[in-house]
């Protein structure tokens, strides 16, 4: 089987990840229930069938895992498979993945790398198509001032969101218990 696809439990629910001999060819976010969240791959990658893990995607799974439990986790190592991507979304994807943990950009500051600041919704337009989003983070991608901005997966903003704060992020600055007289200075 070239192609394969597996779902996997995680604290924010059943995610799924499809690979191909080129390494991974999407990832989906937990839908409302195991067959959407494999529905939803399927879309992504429609040649996967459900399969054992290879090794390498085996340690994919367990350093995503990782990283939603809370640990700061690079995952720039995992190969995607990028050979159907648009080249200027490749680019995007390139600088989204140098993003650490824990650490956010705006769309702004993707566009101007790319060399053009006029390109922030392009750039917002290429991480919403985004195949495999946390293996390429586009969670770590936010609107101008810190502001959420979009995302394409289940359960929008909510889901970044809820990633950032796993990551340790704190987009746009300093929360409100950071102000609290005894709250541990950083």
């Amino acid at each position: 089987m070239d192609y394969g696809l597996h779902i996997f439990d995680t604290p924010i629910g059943p995610c799924g990840i499809a690979w191909g001999p080129r390494g991974v060819t999407a990832v989906s976010f937990p839908e409302r229930d195991v067959a959407q969240t494999e529905k939803r791959l399927r879309q992504k990658c429609p040649q996967a069938k459900p399969a054992e893990p290879t090794p390498q995607i085996q340690n994919a799974i367990a350093d995503i895992l990782a990283l939603l439990n809370g640990e700061k986790r690079d995952l720039a190592h995992i190969p995607v498979d990028d050979s159907a991507i648009p080249e200027f979304n490749r680019r995007v994807y390139a600088l989204a993945r140098a993003i650490p943990p824990g650490q956010t950009k705006s769309y702004g500051e993707i566009a101007k790398a790319l060399g053009d600041p006029l390109l922030a919704r392009d750039v917002g337009q290429a991480l919403g198509q985004n195949p495999t989003p946390i293996v390429v983070p586009c969670h770590r991608v936010l609107a101008a001032n810190g502001k959420s901005g979009g995302f394409s997966a289940p359960g929008g903003v909510d889901t970044k969101m809820r990633v950032l704060t796993i990551e340790g992020a704190q987009p746009g600055g300093p929360t409100l218990f950071d102000e609290l007289p005894l709250a541990r200075k950083r």
